[in-house]
Formats: structure tokens, C-alpha cells, sequence
């Protein structure tokens, strides 16, 4: 026979596109459309509706960038339609490749009532089924016209992404509104070609099912009246009946779909945009769930959950009635899809209570997955925090855009720094937007890497991003996959069942120990300095709230304020969404996030001042009280106590020999050279010098930075080959106050200009760095060395809950591809018995790297700290403006020193008048355990809760003392519940006893006498 495979394909392909979709709808009117332009920001429903309107026709544009348009759409449905089902087809001026990115609308009834959302691939609203004729249509629309900022031509600077900035000209061109007749014979002709034709591009040439296909499809075209395609139509799907029919191999890979719409928090739209993407989403799928009896759709996030029950009430009952009906799931137990690099350890596991806790109030329903498809890597101290609020799996996706090397496995164990192991899932489709196509469904089959020991992976479906969800066309042509020869099986199930078919085939996964690095988006740990300021100040803040309130309330029934607590704590967990804290979002986000940022801190402030004034006492009496909030003691007072401060011998300020000036506080002499540079660090104790022998520290550094794409995600590695080492001066003075002394450098460089001041403290072992830059630079890099003379194969970062090793060198193409990472309060290398931590108090990118001196033989290891970078995309005025960082430098530093010179940079010492100092409410006798969170039990029992962990990757014994009368004592998960099958530590009169394996986290919860 002579190959005419090509000839059919083509074939199909123009018979599809020219004549079959169109005979889909193939009766029409247009509707009678009329429009009021809101003012402002978005009205509520009711004003809305009442809104004064004015005649707009098809062809017309409308919609200024970020405004709302309500529409009103009437017409009548003609007489000879009834009995027939007819649709409302409502295109706002859609681009059907662009789903999520775009314009969208919500449809209601006069009434109020929400009918279903309109997206670029979902324009329809069902009129009547069947339809009567004569039947008054009136349909109103509120159409957001959020503006393309991600467009055709990716990218590029544009100032749409604030609504200060972007103007008034129209977005969009209405074009279509009319009511239809919808074919649902030739509807699904259409599912039938699309699924077989993709099934027939993805099976081999020389196999006999590919043939099988294209011949029923020949003769299906054949049966096809390309003139009366509506009355043809049933005996064309006749024709492909059999090979739809014929089932799936035995061995075939078996695909979960989950129903899905991956819905950013924030990212090229504001917060309150996403508020409505929800409304729309949800929306559309509990009217999807109604009329398919197996999809199932999950969504994740209790705080989206959290705004439909806010602003959309209506849309809210709908929702809680499909979750009742175990048909929309809430999956993930998370407050947001977080990032999970940067949030500090209490953050991350309030992440998690937050959500969970929303969840089983809600809903009652606890998930038992973490769901996080488009986080930015996963920082290794992740799965015991999953693992400590009762979860046991976790799925995600976005590693699969790794540039470099592609993960070995798509089901695995993932082991963490403290040994714990959560069953994970990586879906071989490669997207968190699945739309049933062939070649995603064949992709994910041939792309799994766990062959011959599994068979399942999960597909999560529907268009995400800015929403949208699963369509009626992604069921169907799931429902022709369920078995069907030379395609995986495709079957609707909730997160749980697909996990506990996958654990239970696959008990012995392979592990990967370790955080889980995405190969991509590194400059995410530096861009929109601001915003992650914000997040570092309001996590310590937060502690300082707690503690302090804590104590109040124990020792002298001041009032714990839980609501307001409660209410700052989702504030902040909402600005740690992937995109927010990231700073990858539009300028219009960060320049809230600010503002909330500030708001929360005087918030917090207030409720550490309002305790801390309620301990000291009457501040008439005089006593200089240092309260700190750290947990290690400091200045002579403990940690979580107040008193007065005990300070070390001042330091010595003198001039260097050559220009520059020498500190010296009898722990450390510093050498300050005539450019500003610290050319020497010398530990006086270990008789050791910390800068490398002819180089300088705290050099600023400055690099090009135009990555080839993803802008404010992405530091590409070309990046190093330029730098400029900014070593010019424009002052250099000597500063002298009280127990510091200090030097202070200015320096100017392109458009910016920044100063430093460099100071040694009495009693410190440590220089400390604060740095202000005002920053005006565009597309470069700015960073400081430390290059030191150590001799360090790896060197440890912080991370959630203790920290983590990674590589100097880049033996392999895994530790070359980490040449920018994370890091929390400190970075440490050591050789045995001598290390250098470099701590910081809000920076989170930074690079190590490893040379040998050919003078010396000996080894650099120089670390490095990204503080601010200047993308133009998606915000052309990224970081613009005067920045401050605190960084310090501890020489002789072990790794229990760094984790305390971490917090103590994070957690400032606060100083109060009052009468009498303050006991600490809890203490620990073993400084290698530290207490992150001292609060109250969430449930206003009036319990203590104490969270700790061992914090240097040793094994410790501790005491918890109590400052309070308690008469019991549980070991309880993240929530707060007694763990089943864990007995109770004794608690006597010196406290409560525990050993701790390496960074083991314990929550104990204190019943108060």
C-alpha cells in the first residue's frame, strides 16, 4: 500500500480547523451588549449590576489597564431553536494561546448569582438545555482587563505592571457576543479526532496501531458533508468507534489526572486580582463538577479558600458543598504554595499549621500532601517540618526546568537534614498545566524514570498560572483515555489515592538526600531587596511577639493578643508565596508588600512594647533593662530574660602603617587599608589570620546581569566573567562610640554611591558590616567578598531548623550548576578546629568558591553575598533606591557560633526603663539546642507552647527549665495535638529532660498550674 500518512494528517488537521470546530456552533445571533466602565478598583456585586450602561459593540475596545468593565449581554433566543441546547459565546478579545495571562470575566444572573468564569479556552455559558424558544437572556459580566505583561515578545521593561504607571488606553477588542445552538454530536467528533489524531502522532511509524488510526480516520473525513457537517457527524464517529474501543495494553503507564488551576497569590497582577481569579476559577469548576460525575478537582492554598469565603460568599457554598461531596478537594495543607528556600524555620512550619489548621476547621479535612508544583527548589530542612504537622507526602514539578542535569528519579523518598523521609512525587508530564493533549499524555509515559518498578504518575489538569482551571474538552478526552490501545490510562482521583497506590507499589523508592535545587531562577534569592527585608524582619518580630507576650501573660495576666497574632502571622505567610517573596512579581505587588510590611512592624512593635513595659515594670524606677529576645545569652543577660547589661573592656582604634586605620578589642585585630578594604582579621586567641594572604574582604563587587530570559528569576553563569572591583574612595574616617570603635567609607560608583560602617564591639568576637547603598543601577549585579584562608571542601548554610553542606568544588556538573544559593542567618566554613561564619541580617543569595594560591600552595575559600540586583522584568524599576544591610564577620567562629551570631544580628537587643528584671519563661542548660518559638497554645487554653531543635548536627541532651508552675507536659505536632505513640518526658521540679538527635525538632506543650 502507498504511504499517504502525511496526505490524511494534513487532511485532518484543515477539515478540523475549517469545517468541523466551526459546525460546533453552527447556528448564531448576536446579543444586545451594553457596559459601565467602574471607576477605581473593583465594586461589589450589587454595584455593579446597578451600574449606569451605555451601548458597546463588537469590534469596540475597551478596558484602561487594571480596570473593571461590567457588561450586560441580553438578546432572545429564536423560536426555532426550541428543544435545542444553546449557548452564550462571550469573548472579551481573547487570545486563546495566552490562558491565564489575560483578560478574564465572572458571569452572574440579575440576580447576583455567580454562573461561571470567562477565560481565554472557556468562553461558553450554558443557556438551556434544551432551550425554549422565545426564552429572555440577560447575562452580566465583570471583566477584569488586567493587561499582557508577559507577551509574544517576552521580557521586555514595561510599566503596565503598576496601575500608577500603565496608563489609560484601552487593552482589549470585544469580539464576539452572541448566543448559539451547541452541537454536541459534532462536539464530540471534535474530542474524537483530537484525541486520536494527537494518540496517531506519538505511535511509532512502523506499528500497526498508528495505522489502525489513520485509516479510521480516512474513512471518518470520508463520511464527513463538508457542506452539512451537523447531520454527518454521528456517521463519521461511527467510523472511529473501534479504535476508540480497542482497550489499553495491560503494561500501559496509568496517569492520575487531578483536576487543577495552578492560581498564582501574586505574580503579573496584584493580590486583589487573585482574590477575584479565585472567585472565577472556582467558579467554573464546581459548575464542571456538577455536570461530570468523575472529575475531581483539587485546589491548594487556605488562604485562596480563605478569600472566596471573604468576598465571595456565594461562590463559597458552592465550593463547601462539592468539598462534601469529596469532589473538590482542598490539597497541600499549606497556607500558600510558598517558597521554601528563604522562609526562616517557625515560618515554614506555620506554613503548615496555618493551612492545615483551615482546612480541618473548615472542612474537616486533614491532607496528608504537601502540594507545591511551581516552588522554586525545596530547601533541605523541609521534610521534618512536613513530617512534624502529621504529612507524608510531597509533590512538586518546577524541578523539571532545571537546566542543567535532569533528576534521576519521578518517585522517591526525600530524606532531610535530620534523617526523616517523605514519599515524594515529581510528574513525569512536565507541567502543572496539563491539558490532555496526546503529546503531554505520551510524554509522560515514555519520560518516567521508574519503569519496571512503577507504573503510576500523577497529571495535574487544567490552566493555571492565572487560572482558569479544567475544561469540559480535558475531561472528555480523559474519559477516551481511560483505555484506549497505545496511549497511558487516564483516570480522575483525588491526591490520596493516587499516593497511596504509588507508596504501595513502590515501598523500596530510591532516596535523595538533600535539598532539592532547582537549576534555574537563582536570582530570586536577591531580587526586590525590600520584600525580603520585610519577610526576614517580620519573622523575628514575630518571635520577639510571642515571647515577650508569652512571658506577660504568664507572669502577670497581660492580655496575649491571639487575634492579632493570628491575623500578622497569614499576612506574612501570604507575602512568602513563590512569586512575592521571590521578588519575581509585577512592581505594583512589592510596592504593597512594603507598606504591609511597615504596617505589620509597627503592629508587632507595639505588641513587644506593650509586654515588655508590662514586665519591667514602673519606669519611674530608672533600671536600664536589656530585654533579649534571642536564644542564646547575651551581654550577661539570658536568652528570653531582661537585665542589665554587663559590657568587656572598649576597644582600640589606631592608624595603620601605609593609610587605613587598625581595630582592636583584644579578640580580634582588624587591618583597614587606605582603600577601605580589610586586608587582615587576625584571631588574636587562635593566633590565626582570616583574610587570604594578599587579597582583601568586603570587597564590593559589581557584574553585568542580563540573563537570557526570566529577568528577575535568573542569574545566568556568564554573569562572572565581568566584574569591576569597586575600590575607589570618597571617604574614609575613624568613628568612636562608647564601647565600639569603627571606620566609615564611602564609596561612589556608576549612579550609586554607598557607605559603610565597619565596627568592633567590646567583648565580640566579630566585625560587624552595616552597608547603605543607594542604588540606581540597571542590570548589574552588586556583591561582597570575603575571600578566606581557609582550607574548606564544603561549607554549611542555614536553612530551616539547622543548616546544610554544600560542595566548594564543582567536581561534577551538580555542584557547578549551584553557583548561586541559599542561605539563612550565617554561612560557615572551618577547617578542623577553626572556622569563619559570615552572618547576615536579611540577605539570602550568595556563592562559594575554592582556588589554591600558587604562592603559598594554600587554599581560598572566598564566600561571597549578593545584596542587590536591577532587573527591568516584570518591575523596570527593581530595587531602585537606598537599601540597608547588617552583615558581620566572626573568625574563630565554630558552627554553634555562627547559629548564635545569627540570631543575634537578627534579634537586636531592646532596652526598657522599668523596676526589676525579668526571669525567663523557659530555658535550656545546652546552647547547641535552640528554643525558636515560646508562645501560647493557639486553642486559648492558656498552655505553653516551646518549640526547639538541636541546632548543630550533633547529638545533645537538654533540660528545659520552667519559669512557671507546670503540672504536665506533652510532645506534641506542629498544631499543637499530642503524637500518638510518643510518651511523655517526666517533667519534674529542675524541668523537662530530652536527648535530640542531629537537628531533631520537638514541640512541647506545658499545661500552667
Amino acid at each position: 500500500m502507498h504511504d499517504d500518512r502525511t496526505l490524511v494528517e494534513a487532511r485532518l488537521k484543515r477539515v478540523l480547523d475549517e469545517r468541523i470546530r466551526p459546525a460546533v456552533h453552527p447556528e448564531s445571533v448576536p446579543l444586545d451588549v451594553a457596559v459601565w466602565n467602574a471607576p477605581g478598583e473593583p465594586v461589589p456585586v450589587a454595584e455593579g449590576l446597578a451600574g449606569p450602561v451605555e451601548p458597546i459593540a463588537v469590534g469596540d475596545r475597551w478596558g484602561a489597564p487594571w480596570s473593571t468593565c461590567w457588561f450586560r449581554v441580553s438578546g432572545t433566543v429564536p423560536a426555532h431553536w426550541a428543544g435545542r441546547t444553546v449557548e452564550a459565546l462571550l469573548d472579551l478579545g481573547f487570545d486563546e494561546n495566552m490562558p491565564g495571562f489575560q483578560c478574564e470575566g465572572l458571569v452572574y444572573r440579575p440576580d447576583g448569582t455567580p454562573v461561571k468564569g470567562l477565560n481565554p479556552r472557556n468562553q461558553w455559558v450554558r443557556v438551556g438545555a434544551p432551550a425554549e424558544g422565545g426564552e429572555e437572556v440577560l447575562l452580566h459580566i465583570e471583566a477584569a482587563s488586567n493587561p499582557v505583561i508577559l507577551d509574544y515578545h517576552p521580557f521586555l521593561p514595561t510599566r503596565l505592571g503598576d496601575k500608577e504607571t500603565a496608563g489609560s488606553e484601552l487593552q482589549y477588542t470585544l469580539a464576539r457576543m452572541d448566543l448559539a445552538v451547541f452541537d454536541e454530536h459534532v462536539w464530540n467528533l471534535v474530542q474524537d479526532l483530537e484525541v486520536l489524531g494527537e494518540l496517531m502522532a506519538e505511535l511509532p511509524v512502523e506499528g500497526a496501531r498508528r495505522w489502525d488510526i489513520l485509516r479510521a480516520i480516512g474513512r471518518a473525513l470520508d463520511a464527513v458533508d463538508l457542506q452539512d457537517v451537523n447531520s454527518t457527524a454521528e456517521a463519521a464517529r461511527a467510523e472511529l468507534a473501534g479504535v476508540l474501543a480497542t482497550p489499553a495494553q495491560p503494561s500501559a503507564h496509568r496517569i492520575s489526572a487531578v483536576g487543577h488551576a495552578h492560581i498564582d497569590s501574586a505574580w503579573l497582577w496584584p493580590l486583589r486580582e487573585t482574590v477575584r481569579k479565585v472567585a472565577r476559577t472556582t467558579s467554573n469548576m464546581t459548575a464542571l463538577l456538577e455536570d461530570e460525575p468523575d472529575f475531581v478537582f483539587a485546589m491548594s492554598q487556605a488562604q485562596q479558600f480563605a478569600w472566596i469565603k471573604e468576598h465571595r460568599p456565594e461562590v463559597y457554598a458552592k465550593v463547601k458543598k462539592a468539598v462534601a461531596d469529596g469532589r473538590f478537594v482542598p490539597s497541600g495543607g499549606m497556607w500558600v504554595e510558598s517558597d521554601t528556600n528563604m522562609p526562616g524555620s517557625e515560618a515554614m512550619a506555620r506554613q503548615v499549621v496555618y493551612g492545615k489548621r483551615f482546612f480541618i476547621d473548615e472542612f474537616g479535612i486533614e491532607n496528608d500532601e504537601a502540594w507545591l508544583p511551581d516552588t522554586f527548589g525545596f530547601a533541605a530542612g523541609l521534610p521534618q517540618i512536613i513530617k512534624a504537622a502529621g504529612s507524608k507526602w510531597l509533590l512538586t514539578q518546577k524541578i523539571s526546568w532545571s537546566q542543567t542535569n535532569k533528576f534521576p528519579h519521578h518517585t522517591f523518598r526525600w530524606e532531610g537534614i535530620d534523617g526523616t523521609r517523605i514519599f515524594t512525587h515529581f510528574p513525569p508530564v512536565d507541567t502543572y498545566n496539563c491539558s490532555m493533549k496526546g503529546s503531554e499524555i505520551a510524554h509522560a509515559a515514555d519520560n518516567f524514570k521508574d519503569k519496571g518498578v512503577a507504573r503510576h504518575s500523577l497529571a495535574p489538569t487544567g490552566w493555571g498560572d492565572g487560572g482558569g482551571g479544567t475544561t469540559r474538552e480535558m475531561i472528555a478526552k480523559a474519559a477516551r483515555m481511560r483505555s484506549l490501545e497505545g496511549s497511558a490510562t487516564v483516570e480522575w482521583e483525588k491526591p490520596a489515592d493516587f499516593f497511596t497506590k504509588a507508596e504501595a507499589e513502590y515501598p523500596d523508592a530510591p532516596v535523595w538526600v538533600g535539598e532539592l535545587y532547582l537549576e534555574l531562577h537563582r536570582a530570586t534569592l536577591t531580587s526586590q531587596a525590600k520584600t525580603k527585608q520585610g519577610n526576614r524582619r517580620s519573622e523575628h518580630l514575630l518571635r520577639e511577639a510571642e515571647l515577650w507576650a508569652a512571658t506577660a501573660a504568664v507572669r502577670g495576666g497581660h492580655p496575649y493578643p491571639y487575634e492579632q497574632l493570628d491575623r500578622i502571622w497569614k499576612t506574612v505567610l501570604l507575602h512568602q508565596f513563590h512569586d512575592i517573596l521571590p521578588g519575581s512579581s509585577i512592581a505594583w505587588v512589592h510596592r504593597e508588600a512594603e507598606k504591609t510590611y511597615a504596617d505589620v512592624a509597627g503592629e508587632l512593635n507595639g505588641i513587644v512594647d506593650a509586654a515588655q513595659r508590662a514586665l519591667a515594670g514602673d519606669p519611674a524606677a530608672g533600671r536600664d533593662l536589656l530585654f533579649n529576645s534571642a536564644p542564646h545569652a547575651r551581654a550577661g543577660v539570658g536568652a528570653g530574660a531582661a537585665g542589665a547589661a554587663h559590657r568587656g573592656s572598649e576597644g582600640q582604634l589606631a592608624a595603620r602603617e601605609g593609610g587605613g586605620f587598625v581595630l582592636d578589642n583584644g579578640l580580634l585585630q582588624v587591618e583597614i587599608d587606605a582603600r577601605g578594604l580589610v586586608v587582615s582579621a587576625y584571631d588574636i586567641g587562635a593566633e590565626r589570620e582570616t583574610v587570604a594572604p594578599g587579597q582583601a574582604a568586603n570587597l564590593l563587587q559589581i557584574h553585568p546581569d542580563f540573563p537570557n530570559m526570566w529577568d528577575a528569576w535568573d542569574v545566568d553563569a556568564f554573569y562572572r566573567n565581568t566584574v569591576t572591583d569597586l575600590t575607589g574612595l570618597d571617604e574614609l574616617t575613624p568613628v568612636e562610640d562608647g564601647d565600639t570603635v569603627g571606620v566609615r567609607i564611602v564609596r561612589s560608583f556608576g549612579r550609586s554611591k554607598v557607605t559603610q560602617l565597619l565596627t568592633l564591639t567590646s567583648g565580640a568576637k566579630r566585625l560587624d558590616i552595616d552597608t547603605e547603598v543607594d542604588w540606581h543601577e540597571t542590570e548589574k549585579f552588586l556583591k561582597a567578598a570575603f575571600p578566606l584562608d581557609v582550607h574548606a571542601e564544603r561549607y554549611a548554610s542555614e536553612t530551616q531548623f539547622g543548616h546544610f553542606y554544600r560542595a566548594t568544588h564543582t567536581n561534577t556538573s551538580w555542584e557547578a550548576a549551584k553557583f548561586e544559593a541559599c542561605n539563612h542567618r550565617f554561612v560557615h566554613v572551618e577547617e578542623p578546629g577553626w572556622g569563619v561564619a559570615l552572618v547576615n541580617d536579611s540577605t539570602y543569595g550568595h556563592d562559594v568558591t575554592r582556588t589554591v594560591r600558587a604562592s603559598d600552595a594554600g587554599a581560598t575559600t572566598t564566600v561571597r553575598v549578593s545584596l542587590l540586583r536591577a532587573p527591568r522584568f516584570p518591575d523596570p524599576e527593581t530595587d531602585q533606591g537606598v537599601h540597608r544591610f547588617r552583615h558581620a564577620l566572626a573568625p574563630g567562629a565554630a558552627i554553634g557560633d555562627a547559629v548564635r551570631e545569627g540570631f543575634r544580628i537578627n534579634l537586636p537587643e531592646r532596652r526598657v526603663t522599668g523596676a526589676h528584671e525579668v526571669a525567663p519563661l523557659v530555658t535550656v542548660d545546652n546552647d547547641a539546642v535552640v528554643v525558636s518559638a515560646v508562645k501560647l497554645a493557639d486553642d486559648a487554653s492558656g498552655d505553653v507552647v516551646v518549640r526547639l531543635y538541636e541546632s548543630t548536627g550533633g547529638r545533645a541532651r537538654v533540660r528545659l527549665g520552667t519559669g512557671f508552675a507546670a503540672t504536665g507536659v506533652a510532645v506534641t505536632d506542629l498544631l499543637e495535638r499530642p503524637l500518638d505513640g510518643v510518651t511523655a518526658p517526666e517533667l519534674t521540679e529542675e524541668g523537662v529532660s530530652l536527648s535530640l538527635r542531629p537537628f531533631e525538632l520537638v514541640t512541647l506543650r506545658l499545661t500552667r498550674g
